[in-house]
């Protein structure tokens, strides 16, 4: 079995976490384009735990493996940032199962969501002039 992580000790990249959460609430799919060109349906879920929430990206259709006042286990996820502020996701190497032990308290006051962390900017690597010397 794989350790479960809380809510409250999510932070931005990580990678194969698993969470067991209460859905709160699902959001409707909207349409994106991705930088592919594909066109991709996304919902956000919010989901929580006794530590706190946390937006749940759901895409095509994972939106229908979630039910809201259902708890849920998401296996093998990662965290990322969407304009600085922290969502929890699946990947095409989790999954979201039905989970055997039910969460009944959901502290919604810590919004882990809600906080913004700093985001490292992409930019291009290696700025040094050719023949330049530090």
């Amino acid at each position: 079995m794989e350790e479960e992580t809380k809510i409250r000790d999510l932070r931005p990249g990580m990678k194969r976490v698993s969470v067991r959460a209460k859905v709160l609430s699902i959001g409707e799919p909207i349409e994106i384009t991705t930088r592919f060109g594909e066109v991709k349906h996304v919902s956000e879920a919010v989901i929580g735990d006794e530590t706190g929430t946390v937006r749940l990206s759901l895409w095509e259709d994972q939106r229908n493996e979630v039910q809201e006042g259902k708890t849920i286990f998401v296996e093998n996820g990662y965290t990322t940032l969407v304009r600085g502020h922290l969502r929890l996701n699946v990947g095409k190497y989790g999954a979201i199962k039905d989970s055997k032990e039910e969460i009944e308290e959901v502290d919604e006051e810590n919004d882990m969501s809600e906080k913004e962390f700093s985001q490292e900017r992409r930019g291009r690597r290696g700025n040094f002039k050719k023949g330049r010397r530090f």
